[in-house]
């Protein structure tokens, strides 16, 4: 399941905006619903987020670009079966446990 990519209106020289428009509108909404409130409380989300918004991309953009990421994540943690553990993405290289 994918956010979609922006799709053209363009018609001849005319040139539309691109937006994302594609796929079901209910999934969509919840998605970014759920990314939204990721941008504000969770830590790997809002750190991306700043990241992003700090290299001058618009708001959007940025929020497009967590929703996917949050997506990757989600997906990652249905296949391998495991609960959301926020402390685990915290940091992008966990250090190995010493023994």
């Amino acid at each position: 399941m994918g956010v979609g990519a922006p799709l053209n209106r363009d018609s001849g020289a005319m040139q539309g905006k691109r937006t994302i428009f594609g796929g079901r509108a209910a999934v969509r909404q919840m998605l970014d619903m759920a990314t939204r409130v990721a941008v504000r409380h969770t830590p790997v989300i809002r750190a991306f987020y700043a990241q992003l918004t700090g290299r001058g991309k618009p708001t959007k953009v940025a929020l497009v670009a967590c929703m996917h990421k949050l997506l990757t994540i989600l997906n990652a943690r249905m296949r391998q079966e495991q609960d959301w553990q926020p402390k685990l993405l915290s940091s992008p290289n966990p250090a190995p446990a010493s023994a």
